[in-house]
């Protein structure tokens, strides 16, 4: 089909609930995808961070051929191995919890709401979140995620849900009652524009949460699997989660989610509680499998620490040139570059110029190229963003 044969195919067929670029991509191979005109697009914010490791990874194409000629799903009343074995992956790699498997970071999330209620007495109902987070679009994540151009058109929202300023603890402190159940917070929030989390305000919400019998709940949907050079961003701190959540890079490019906790925590998900037809389904833990074993294999998460310090020396240094670049943020291959006027005719122009990149809040560019990124995929994107920058 041609492109306008595809698009008109989605016109009158597919809801239009996304904001879509007049691209049909046809193929993914490591940084670059290619659309249905034959162009070349280096991806640096792939599959909006789902594909960590790059599109189409070998290891994890592979892992998915076999798997898929030997089982493709069985409910969960059996057993599989590959659920078990990524689970153990993610265990012996975090703080040695316990994994509840679904299909997205929204149910890793409503999962993670539920158990904390569960693990907590009853009259402990309420949950902190801070301002500019973003946990998912189900009723009780869309309720948690503290920005209102989400609430828009869903009010009212659940009750019991608080938002506090993201980094502020003494507005942390003063939220806190008898009541508050769990905190819920991003140590770099992403959709929120790339705003990284102090190393004090994470241990204020451990301490918090310890004196309050309250439960620490990390979302790191976008930030675990490697994304900041480390397995999981809270890794960079001196602190622990009681429960932590995940998915986009975890199946590279296969739908997965997974909740995390500790043993005592998650012994309170018994039979009847929480379930997931699709979770934990043999080909997508199977690609999850792949996934670490290409991030240890291939020393990714050292080249993701190496290149992300590359990629944001290279911002700093086009900073100097290009007034409208106000600061850059982040950690690892998570950077956000704050402009100070609008980026979305930007990232307009980037693309037709063969370059992927994101704008969120209005002014921040969202850079998050795959983990294989090399300084030579850097230099070219950034070759690209100054000569669109030049021409705004």
């Amino acid at each position: 089909m041609t492109t306008q044969e595809t698009i008109a195919l989605f016109d009158k067929y597919v809801i239009a609930n996304y904001g879509r670029l007049n691209r049909v991509i046809v193929k993914g191979q490591g940084c670059y995808l290619y659309d249905a005109e034959g162009n070349e697009i280096l991806d640096m914010f792939p599959g909006w961070a789902v594909s960590g490791i790059g599109h189409c990874h070998p290891r994890v194409v592979e892992a998915i051929t076999k798997q898929a000629a030997e089982l493709l799903h069985i409910d969960n009343t059996f057993y599989s191995e590959p659920q078990g074995r990524l689970a153990q992956l993610l265990s012996e790699r975090a703080f040695g919890g316990k994994t509840f498997f679904c299909n997205s970071g929204a149910e890793a999330n409503e999962g993670a709401l539920k158990l904390a209620r569960l693990h907590t007495p009853r009259e402990k109902y309420k949950f902190i979140t801070a301002e500019g987070s973003f946990h998912g679009r189900t009723f009780a994540t869309v309720t948690a995620t503290a920005q209102p151009k989400y609430h828009e058109g869903f009010l009212p929202l659940l009750p019991g849900f608080m938002y506090v300023p993201y980094n502020d603890i003494q507005a942390l402190e003063a939220a806190f009652t008898d009541e508050v159940c769990a905190v819920m917070v991003e140590p770099i929030q992403g959709e929120g524009g790339i705003n990284v989390a102090t190393e004090e305000y994470l241990q204020a919400i451990r301490r918090l949460c310890d004196e309050n019998a309250a439960v620490m709940i990390l979302d790191e949907v976008q930030t675990g699997m490697g994304r900041t050079g480390k397995w999981f961003a809270y890794q960079h701190y001196d602190v622990e989660p009681d429960i932590v959540t995940l998915a986009k890079a975890l199946g590279g490019g296969m739908a997965i989610g997974a909740m995390m906790a500790k043993p005592d925590i998650a012994a309170c998900l018994v039979p009847g509680k929480h379930a997931s037809t699709f979770g934990g389904n043999c080909i997508a833990c199977a690609a999850g499998i792949a996934v670490i074993e290409a991030i240890e294999q291939e020393n990714l998460l050292k080249q993701t620490i190496r290149v992300g310090q590359y990629a944001q020396e290279k911002l700093r240094a086009l900073k100097a040139t290009r007034p409208i670049i106000d600061h850059i943020r982040g950690t690892g291959l998570m950077i956000g570059v704050q402009l100070t006027s609008a980026g979305a005719g930007i990232v307009s122009r980037c693309l037709e110029k063969g370059l992927r990149i994101n704008c969120t809040h209005d002014t921040v560019i969202r850079f998050m190229p795959p983990m294989i990124a090399t300084e030579e995929h850097i230099d070219r994107a950034i070759e690209v963003f100054d000569g669109v920058l030049a021409e705004s």
